[in-house]
């Protein structure tokens, strides 16, 4: 192909140019130098031009060699300053009227004559008051405004503090788009509208691009910048980075102007796709100042999905729902990757921190996800015109509390002469009834202290706790707990079979006296369990605490324990397909309990015994009672007395008495190994050297001898590429320092490998092809079934009428 003729280079030139931005107002200086400077494609004119008209006293041209400390792309705006010893102004001449950006550079290097971080001053321009005893940082910083314009001038005052001056290093005065700022926007809490928002002035608090990346004002028709959100992101474990700038879709309005493609075509999703059952919100955290409203910009391109109608979520403004089952395709015509933004004005409050969430709907049959591009957060100003309160605030603030203050010590010590006076009356009136309180107080026949009532009855300590469940009712499900329903025996006490009234099977654990858990346990467990929502973490239905009983109720889990399947009983064996199923169920649930909170709750006891399996072999991790919450955001670790199942326990955690999450990878690195051999974690049958598994498995593992490790009944079904996967996570989960082991997530995307490895995924199948097995369905009801899972409800709704129907 030859080259184009040049006069179609030329026309197409003058296209491109036509779609940018080509502001009427287009004031660039370059404050204190006495040259233009280019900066990209624009040029900042020199301090000195005739375009603006300056009314000064004492101003001062300095300048320097050094660079800023840290800046973004302009850095040639920072060497020079004009600095002001009195009242200065700029004059601009505006020929639209209308928005107009401001935008004014600060940077304080030190110049022999002056030192400009020493600077203090107020900036105002029209009635609004953009910066009051401003002292900036020693860091570059860029202010920017959008004020609406209806003279025929601009004029921008410095006004130094008492004995101080004022300095700027670059400004700009642009005008913008018209529709780029809306003269009204949504409220929320109660709902709304607030109109003329033009009559305010604007400041930009945060501009954000989602994605992780930034967007640098060259690549902006509005030349904005755009930090990456990864700084503000919360939990960054849950979500996933994505791009695809070059399939955006601009078909009309929103315009580029608006956005452009760098920042539609990125995005922060919520990660579900390594687990679909996670209910959970990407959450992003802004520093404001309090008693300011704030203009919020949210903007949205489905780059992910592969057809209209997948994409529905919420989005939220400090936790409170602004929009609920935000449909995508709904308001972009079923157009994929065309962009689109919604407005809202948060009103004033006194947080110094505002929140912004996407989280997924809860519409019937919506797939859990959520997806946000960009964000715009302005301030508006108040109805005085201040955008900085600057100290007004601090001295009302200190005189009001001097007032409290004194207001206080008073009050204080007329409470305390009449405390005094009561304290006298009551001290004999307490004696008396000393010994009645004490005898009131009773010690359960666990070993519990609580506070017994008339009837007997031991009451959990936290109010917080739903699903309590009669005595009788539960005694009538169990036939008074007779031993022909028991499924299990456990370390807190036996677990019975049981059937309340409407016919819901249920597991009914209870306590005894020689329990080596006690009260502390049984309130954890409810206490975790109230908490949770996830298909692969057995549910809550109800807990009993009467005439001293500690109960707990679960759902019934047709198949038992995943133990009892591998060894220990006559049950028919798993095959490898089923093995490597639950092996991903358990991981589910073990990787929702690290992550799904703002702190990760640790189980502490992972072992094949706790993971119980459904009637279609769907594993589900139980027993929290010995559950902790994880260490805090600038701690490693949790320190504990150690807790938890011989066998299974992190030997760094039974040295160190240090817990984290990867104590769980440690147990659960184990429980692969039951899976994988079909045995007992210790086995005294076994010959000396083969007693302890985890010893055992360590040697052929270290020489890549897999197969001696595997239970026979599978040798003949595993592909040595799957079970060389399999043996390469386990061996990582059983390293001996914890910060050498993977996490829960690391380790179930390896786990899904070694499924495909083995050539066994399953395709959804047509409504009238028939299954080719029970457990093939049961897979299908895994992987496509998300929308009908009780565990995606609420629990206490469910659970509550249950109840009630129990009490009649």
């Amino acid at each position: 192909m030859g080259m184009l003729p040049i006069w179609i280079l030329f026309i197409m030139c003058l296209i491109c140019s036509s779609l940018q931005f080509n502001p009427v107002d287009n004031y660039l200086i370059d404050c204190g130098s006495s040259k233009n400077t280019s900066i990209g494609t624009r040029v900042f004119m020199a301090d000195n031009s005739s375009l603006v008209t300056l009314l000064t006293l004492q101003t001062l041209f300095v300048n320097t060699t050094s660079k800023p400390i840290s800046s973004t792309t302009d850095l040639a705006l920072y060497q020079t300053a004009r600095v002001f010893g009195g009242i200065s102004n700029y004059t601009f001449p505006i020929k639209k009227q209308g928005g107009h950006f401001i935008r004014l550079y600060f940077y304080p290097f030190n110049h022999e004559s002056r030192n400009l971080s020493t600077a203090r001053f107020s900036v105002s321009a029209q009635s609004f008051t953009l910066l009051r005893d401003f002292q900036p940082p020693r860091v570059p910083v860029v202010k920017e405004y959008v004020l609406n314009i209806t003279s025929d001038s601009l004029v921008l005052n410095f006004i130094p503090y008492k004995d101080s001056f004022a300095f700027l290093n670059a400004l700009e005065v642009i005008s913008i788009p018209d529709g780029l700022i809306p003269d009204s926007a949504k409220t929320f809490n109660p709902s709304g509208e607030q109109n003329n928002l033009w009559k305010h002035a604007l400041e930009k608090v945060a501009r954000v691009n989602m994605g992780k990346l930034v967007v640098n004002p060259e690549n902006d028709s509005l030349w904005r910048h755009w930090d990456s959100d990864f700084s503000y992101l919360k939990h960054g474990n849950l979500v996933r980075f994505v791009d695809n700038i070059t399939s955006v879709n601009y078909t009309g309005f929103p315009t580029k102007d608006i956005a452009p493609a760098s920042v539609y075509g990125t995005a922060t999703k919520l990660d579900t796709d390594s687990d679909p059952n996670t209910f959970t919100n990407m959450t992003w955290s802004f520093d404001v100042d309090p008693g300011f409203s704030y203009f919020v910009r949210f903007h949205f391109c489905d780059i992910v999905s592969l057809e209209p109608k997948n994409m529905f979520f919420n989005v939220y403004i400090y936790s409170l729902s602004v929009v609920r089952d935000l449909d995508l395709s709904k308001q972009t015509s079923n157009m994929l990757r065309s962009p689109y933004y919604i407005d809202f004005i948060s009103r004033s409050r006194n947080n110094r921190n505002l929140s912004i969430s996407i989280g997924p709907s809860e519409a019937y049959n919506a797939y859990p996800n959520g997806i946000l591009n960009g964000i715009e957060i302005m301030k508006i100003s108040d109805s005085q015109g201040n955008l900085d309160l600057g100290e007004t605030r601090e001295q009302s603030s200190t005189s009001n509390s001097i007032i409290k203050s004194w207001m206080i010590l008073g009050s204080a010590i007329v409470v305390t002469f009449v405390a005094v006076v009561l304290a006298l009356v009551f001290f004999m009136i307490w004696r008396r009834r000393k010994l009645a309180h004490l005898n009131n107080s009773t010690q359960d026949k666990f070993g519990n202290k609580g506070r017994k009532s008339t009837d007997g009855t031991v009451t959990i300590s936290s109010s917080n706790f739903g699903y309590s469940f009669p005595l009788a009712v539960i005694k009538e499900a169990t036939e008074n707990f007779n031993d022909a329903l028991i499924i299990g025996i456990g370390g807190f006490g036996k677990v019975y079979k049981g059937v309340l009234r409407d016919e819901t099977k249920v597991a009914v654990k209870r306590g005894v006296p020689e329990s080596q858990q006690g009260f502390a346990e049984f309130e954890t467990e409810i206490e975790m369990l109230s908490q949770f929502r996830h298909r692969h973490l057995v549910s809550l239905i109800g807990y009993c605490d009467e005439q001293n009983e500690m109960i707990i109720i679960y759902e019934y889990m047709d198949n038992g324990t995943l133990k009892n399947h591998l060894y220990g009983s006559d049950l028919p064996k798993l095959n490898w397909r089923q093995r490597l199923e639950i092996c991903i169920g358990s991981a589910k649930g073990l990787h929702y309990l690290h992550t799904g909170s703002t702190k990760a709750i640790i189980h502490r006891d992972v072992k094949s015994a706790n993971i119980l399996l459904d009637e279609n072999l769907m594993a589900k991790v139980a027993d929290f009672g010995l559950s902790k919450n994880g260490p805090e955001m600038d701690h490693t670790h949790v320190s504990t007395a150690v807790k938890g199942s011989f066998g299974y326990l992190d030997p760094e955690y039974l040295i160190r008495q240090q817990l984290t999450e990867k104590s769980d990878v440690y147990s659960f690195g184990v429980v692969m190994l039951e899976i994988l051999s079909g045995r007992a974690v210790i086995d005294p049958s076994q010959p000396r050297e083969t007693v302890n598994l985890v010893e055992w498995a360590g040697k052929w593992l270290s020489q890549g001898k897999l197969e001696k490790l595997v239970d026979p009944y599978l040798a003949e079904e595993i592909k040595p590429e799957s079970l060389e996967n399999y043996g390469e996570i386990a061996e990582k989960c059983l390293a001996e320092r914890g910060v050498d082991r993977p996490t829960m997530g690391e380790i179930l995307w390896k786990l899904e490998c070694a499924l495909q490895l083995q050539g066994i995924s399953v395709r959804p199948r047509l409504n009238n092809q028939p299954s080719n097995s029970h457990f093939e369905d049961s897979v299908l009801s895994m992987q496509y079934s998300v929308g009908s899972d009780i565990d995606g409800v609420s629990m206490s709704k469910v659970f509550s009428d249950m109840v009630k129907t129990e009490m009649r």
